[in-house]
């Protein structure tokens, strides 16, 4: 199998222009700048059409040739001209929103035609083009010299259809592993090998022994891995013999913290989150504590390894060291690109496994698979299809990635023509050209907002609507329509990435009792991304010295110190990205530190900023010049420490914002609040931040919480138009609402997107019947997975919650009843709401639980706080995995730690449970 990096220079950069060339991104640019600028555009773009053919041409001829310095160089400054000529278009809309604003007309983006302000805009807009259509002309100029065969139809490239989104399946199939059951059951006996317990390794008369699987990236070692865990896992959870106390998954990679392994190590074996160890003596303690004893199988993915570095090997074997209280027959599994890392660890002789080739047989098997997806193509088309598939495979060089990754693209198209043409490309003789082929298929759009996943540390978890938060925030996400939204296109985007494995599910976790899954990039497509955004995307990890790319418009900094960010970072004055994921210490000179930035940096699009420690006199101050970051989209800022924020007013006039988060201050002062209804195109803001006549932001998807106020733009009524709110909505102050027909007026049914809604009265200054009328009006979305109902009064439920025929929610997952102690138990509840997960009961006056709890076969947690009055259990579902029971009745908390008490009985097929008394 070719080396991944000898094939990615093979593929060159060459490929990256060419695709950014093809690209409808020149043409969007001059059709969007023609109306300003007096000129036909399609009469501009069909003069360039032909020229912009031939560069493509040159582009991937030039590898081998003497002008490739020139043309890259050329690609340099074709991009540089694009981004200013976006920047000064971007400026423009500026001032059209300030205007519109001024006026009183307030209107989102591009609902009029804009109007120049500044003649110097109309003077540098046409420099750009002018810059854009001289190096294309440059750079067309070389083909005289490279004797290329000139192009007579235009319609020579294939191009993927604008439509073929649409074609995207966004549920993937079941994971499926082909041809690894030998290496599997081989890998199984080592693991329960008795004579080899603690003896095969170099390490002996230690407990442990350590196995290792090597090969190259995407080879499939992981996934082997996976296949070896799972099987453990059912194993234990079945109690067969021989099985393992723990089975515990840690991802090392190439940069690697011990403290962080120790705390993923420690939760793996405890199943809780710890954060609280700020010392690794004591981190160290407390995990052997938890080891002690018994036997355990860690799999350690993905460990890199230097064999010049003399002080790795050691901190290798530190990473092992707690398991040394650990019973014998432990065992560790190790993944790497490199057979060292596995000796370094302790795996000798038939225990370094290499990660096998796969039969020729089997791998068009697995490559069928991906490619068809259990389709069956009738007739003779079903032939040629088999018979171009097994062409195709003979080009993969077996390997698993590009199996997956050509396999998804051939999925989407399941004709006869567009497999032949797939067949003869060129691309697919090496795996890296197999992944830049599969690259090039996707849009243009998709590819930018792939490249851009490169700016994350390798294997980086990463939620869905964050990123997709940032392609929209960086002017990748294009619609083709007025009735297209943006995060719609972006979810398309995502979807499309996730389909033809660019990326990948890496974890599904429960968290606050709802489903959250985290994505990430394998390492052999991360080697694409990163050669696709070279130029465009740097990080600075810990111990970097080196020169920052002049030129760079996105960085990641995972470790820099304030002399790094003012001499270098703060010079790039093109800079649109600049994400600090290492807070800094907060200094006195922050104000003057932070005003450097934002009069420096003023092309930034994303800004992410952390901050911890403390000042004295407890504030902080954000600086008045953040207004002038007139391109801003996207404004994180973490303020980790007791102190006030203090926001200034110019952050009003940050027309282009869609996310500002701010709300990490205990305390925060904010004097403009009342102008925020200017950001009309906000979509995300902080839970802490308060302002009045919501109303007004139509595009606001993330509001988490709302407070109804009797004072004039805080009305319940200001939920009314947000139809668009997502995720999580905290609707705080009820007692504020009059009645039913106000709590209508919310339309809380039409925002179908909210899976989260908590109802919350602060006070009893409104009576329980008010309460329950409320309450009946504020009837949610049926798609709503998670209800918490705090300190409501009313005696009754309403109907959406005791009858399928009144609306509600019809798939609840989660139900918290929180002091709402008037209301008495209803077996309703539980016909209704038969989906529940999760069932929460505190500080409530129920004197039972309802008989019929048996029926929520889907339920996993039992929770029963502060509920004095409830004496007997009903039979419980056997789905139950937590019972908790708190601060209850002392007869009936006792009975439930009584060996053969029908209570106990009730509870002892949960296998976690949690009984205290206070």
């Amino acid at each position: 199998m070719a080396d991944p990096i000898t094939a990615a220079l093979a593929v060159g950069w060459g490929l990256q222009a060419v695709g950014w060339i093809a690209s409808p991104i020149i043409s969007e640019i001059f059709k969007k700048g023609s109306s300003f600028l007096g000129f036909d555009a399609s009469k501009k773009l069909k003069e360039l059409e032909p020229k912009v053919l031939l560069l493509e041409r040159v582009m991937e001829a030039v590898e081998d040739s003497l002008d490739r310095p020139r043309l890259e160089q050329l690609f340099k400054d074709l991009k540089s001209a694009f981004y200013e000529a976006e920047d000064i278009l971007d400026d423009v809309e500026y001032h059209r929103l300030e205007k519109q604003i001024q006026d009183g007309k307030l209107k989102s983006d591009g609902d009029s035609a804009i109007r120049w302000e500044s003649g110097m805009s109309r003077h540098q807009l046409k420099s750009s083009f002018e810059k854009i259509e001289k190096v294309i002309n440059d750079a067309c100029a070389i083909l005289e010299r490279l004797n290329l065969p000139p192009v007579t139809d235009y319609n020579w490239r294939q191009v993927v259809p604008p439509n073929s989104r649409s074609a995207v399946t966004t549920a993937a199939p079941p994971l499926k592993v082909i041809g690894r059951d030998e290496d599997r059951d081989k890998i199984i006996a080592m693991l329960h090998d008795k004579e080899c317990h603690g003896h095969e390794s170099t390490n002996i008369g230690l407990c442990y022994s350590v196995i290792g699987i090597h090969g190259i990236a995407g080879s499939g070692k992981s996934t082997l891995a996976q296949y070896i865990c799972d099987r453990e896992k059912k194993d234990k959870e079945e109690e067969k013999d021989g099985h393992f106390d723990l089975v515990i998954w840690i991802h090392v990679s190439q940069k690697f913290d011990l403290q962080a392994i120790f705390t993923e190590v420690l939760e793996g074996a405890t199943g809780k989150p710890f954060s609280e160890f700020k010392n690794r003596n004591t981190l160290r303690e407390n995990l052997v504590k938890e080891l002690r004893g018994k036997r355990i199988l860690l799999v350690l993915d993905d460990v890199w390894y230097n064999i010049r570095d003399a002080g790795h090997q050691g901190e290798l074997e530190q990473v092992l060291s707690p398991l040394e209280v650990a019973k014998t027959g432990t065992k560790i599994l190790v993944t790497s690109r490199s057979k060292d890392a596995l000796v370094a660890l302790g795996a000798v002789g038939e225990r370094c496994i290499p990660i096998s080739d796969l039969n020729y047989d089997v791998f068009l098997q697995m490559f069928m698979h991906y490619a068809l997806r259990g389709a069956v193509v009738p007739g003779h088309d079903g032939i040629k299809l088999q018979m171009l598939g097994d062409e195709i495979a003979k080009k993969l060089n077996r390997s698993p990635l590009a199996a997956r990754t050509v396999g998804a693209q051939l999925c989407l198209r399941p004709n006869v023509e567009f497999w032949r043409r797939t067949r003869d490309r060129d691309l697919l003789n090496e795996t890296m050209g197999a992944l830049w082929w599969s690259y090039q298929h996707l849009d243009e759009q998709v590819r930018r907002c792939f490249a851009y996943c490169s700016i994350y540390p390798r294997r980086r978890r990463l939620k869905r609507n964050e990123l997709v938060q940032l392609w929209m925030a960086e002017g990748f996400i294009k619609t083709t329509n007025a009735e297209e939204e943006p995060d719609g296109v972006g979810q398309d985007y995502f979807d499309e990435l996730l389909s033809a494995s660019f990326l990948q599910l890496a974890e599904r976790k429960m968290e606050h009792g709802c489903e959250v899954d985290y994505f990430t990039v394998h390492d052999l497509l991360r080697d694409l991304a990163e050669e696709a955004a070279i130029g465009d995307c740097f990080k600075i990890d810990e111990g970097f010295r080196g020169e920052v790319p002049p030129d760079v418009r996105h960085i990641f900094v995972g470790s820099c110190d304030r002399k790094m960010l003012t001499e270098k970072i703060f010079q790039l004055q093109n800079l649109r990205t600049l994400i600090m994921d290492h807070a800094l210490e907060i200094e006195l000179t922050d104000v003057k530190f932070l005003e450097s930035m934002f009069t420096r940096l003023q092309n930034l699009r994303v800004l992410v900023l952390r901050f911890n420690g403390l000042l004295d006199g407890g504030i902080f101050l954000l600086p008045a010049s953040i207004g002038l970051l007139k391109h801003l989209r996207y404004f994180y800022f973490r303020l980790d420490a007791e102190m006030k924020l203090i926001l200034p007013d110019s952050i009003t006039k940050l027309y282009h914002i869609q996310l500002l988060d701010v709300a990490q201050a205990s305390r925060m002062d904010f004097s403009g609040a009342k102008h925020m209804s200017h950001l009309i195109n906000l979509r995300r803001v902080s839970p802490g931040l308060d302002f009045p006549n919501i109303g007004s932001l139509k595009w606001l998807q993330i509001l988490q919480g709302f407070f109804v106020k009797n004072k004039l733009g805080y009305e319940i009524q200001q939920l009314k138009q947000l139809n668009k709110l997502e995720g999580r909505l905290a609707i705080m102050g009820l007692q504020n609402v009059r009645g039913k027909e106000e709590a209508i007026e919310a339309s809380v049914a039409q925002k179908e997107r909210v899976t989260e809604l908590e109802f919350i009265w602060d006070d009893r200054s409104c009576s329980p019947e008010v309460e329950a009328e409320v309450l009946e009006g504020l009837c949610p979305p049926k798609y709503l997975e998670k209800l918490e109902i705090i300190n409501y009064q009313g005696s009754t439920y309403p109907n959406w919650m005791v009858s399928k025929e009144n609306g509600g929610p019809e798939h609840l997952r989660n139900l918290w009843l929180y002091k709402c102690s008037r209301l008495e138990p209803a077996p309703e509840l539980f016909e209704v709401f038969v989906h529940l997960r999760w069932f929460r009961l505190w500080h409530s006056n129920w004197d039972a639980l309802p008989d019929n709890m048996e029926q929520l076969t889907l339920l996993q947690v039992l929770d029963i706080n502060h509920c004095p009055n409830i004496r007997l259990l009903p039979a419980l579902p056997q789905s139950l995995e937590k019972f908790n029971l708190r601060a209850g009745n002392e007869e009936f908390t006792r009975s439930c730690e009584t060996t053969g008490d029908p209570n106990w009985q009730k509870i002892q097929h949960i296998p976690h449970k949690t009984i205290r008394r206070v």
